[in-house]
């Protein structure tokens, strides 16, 4: 069978946040970039839809807000969980020095269409659907392009630069043997989807009861749940029925009464597999890894989409030039490291401890369940809800857009 082979400057393995965004950023720089994404389109089940204030910052000094804020999403301007028979705040985002003082919550798909749509707009980029990322293609050394599939055959895309911004499992990261540290987490998440009415009087919010945790992000029309569980029990779970899991998730939310029956099968219910991990590192010459491909995070505070973009724009503006002169050096690379793992370690290192320190003791505990001092805190102190408002919503370190608009858009 014949390959075809193409060239260009940048060729990114992932059609999620971080390829997107990497994507549009260098197109706009006058860069030529492929995006190859495995799948037909962007319809996945139970991505991440939280687009935190630090994410719709960029969209605004890309002068893309206004535009994107038209699309269906629900606004969320604070954060509150429910710990046995206590409410408590824990994030108060009105305080935000943002043009956006809120989580919108959209579905990923969306949000990536949108990025793509963006994208396609200038003559340098090119997005691949249905294209799978199998290998690299090493050279003297050199990571100096990808071995794909396509839907015409096999492909092989030889590029200046290789961006692997292909998720937690990733291929490429896989394939260059980067070695990495696994932190662990205590826990998997059931993800599914019930329908929700106007008439339901809670918002966006956890719950957390002795042995189990809940999860309901508003997306409109349905919730999103999250069922978090103690790690390696999906399987005892499913032994005892969905009738029983159906009436466990009444038990934390009773107002789903009359349509937790919209569970009908195990296969509504989407096991995602928890781990947090960090690679020692990020690159090796031609080929960098960012996102999830280089860290992968907890969902607690949901904040993984939104590290995994501002890595994206913190490549573009390290490594624009250096593409545009077609001469993109290791030395290059490790920069987009030294920026972005300072801030990657801080959060997987408070994500470890609301693990190791509420979630554990959570689902852990039989006996009533009040909230643990650092909550207790957090509810009572407004300016501590200031605080987390601004780590969730803002990150560590946030990235602006450096790279320039150098060519007009189509």
């Amino acid at each position: 069978m014949t390959t075809q082979t193409i060239s260009t400057r940048c060729c990114i393995a992932g059609g999620g946040p971080a390829g997107m965004m990497l994507g549009l950023l260098l197109a706009r720089a006058g860069i030529d970039v492929v995006v190859m994404e495995k799948h037909a389109d962007f319809l996945r089940d139970f991505r991440g839809d939280t687009i935190h204030p630090s994410t719709l910052e960029l969209m605004g000094e890309l002068d893309l807000l206004d535009q994107f804020l038209t699309l269906p999403h629900q606004e969320t301007r604070g954060l509150a969980t429910q710990v046995g028979d206590t409410l408590v705040r824990i994030a108060d985002f009105s305080h935000l020095p943002t043009r956006c003082r809120f989580i919108a919550i959209m579905p990923q798909w969306d949000f990536l269409n949108f990025l793509a749509d963006q994208a396609s707009r200038y003559p340098t980029f090119t997005l691949k659907m249905r294209t799978e990322v199998t290998g690299l293609i090493d050279e003297g050394g050199r990571s100096v392009g990808v071995r794909a599939t396509a839907p015409a055959g096999a492909l092989d895309v030889r590029a200046t630069l290789v961006v692997a911004a292909d998720g937690r499992h990733s291929t490429l990261r896989h394939a260059a043997e980067l070695p990495f540290d696994e932190f662990g987490a205590p826990m998997d998440v059931f993800w599914f989807r019930i329908s929700r009415r106007p008439t339901d009087d809670v918002d966006t919010m956890g719950r957390f009861d002795p042995g189990r945790i809940f999860i309901m992000i508003n997306r409109g029309e349905v919730w999103q749940c999250g069922y978090v569980f103690p790690k390696g029990s999906a399987d005892k779970i499913r032994e005892k029925g969905l009738p029983a899991f159906r009436e466990d998730v009444l038990r934390l939310a009773p107002f789903l009464g009359d349509r937790v029956d919209e569970l009908r099968q195990w296969d509504d219910v989407k096991l995602l597999t928890v781990r947090v991990d960090r690679l020692r590192e990020w690159c090796r010459p031609g080929l960098l890894c960012i996102g999830d491909a280089a860290h992968a995070m907890s969902p607690v505070g949901g904040v993984g989409i939104n590290l995994a973009i501002q890595d994206a724009v913190a490549t573009a503006n390290a490594l624009a030039g250096p593409l545009q002169r077609d001469s993109v050096t290791v030395d290059d690379l490790r920069q987009v490291q030294k920026r972005r793992e300072f801030p990657t370690r801080v959060t997987q290192r408070m994500q470890l401890m609301v693990q190791d320190r509420v979630i554990t003791r959570v689902l852990g505990q039989a006996g009533p369940l009040s909230p643990p001092l650092p909550l207790r805190l957090i509810g009572s102190l407004p300016v501590a809800r200031r605080l987390i408002a601004r780590l969730i919503g803002l990150g560590v370190r946030p990235e602006h857009v450096r790279t320039p608009a150098v060519q007009p858009a189509r």
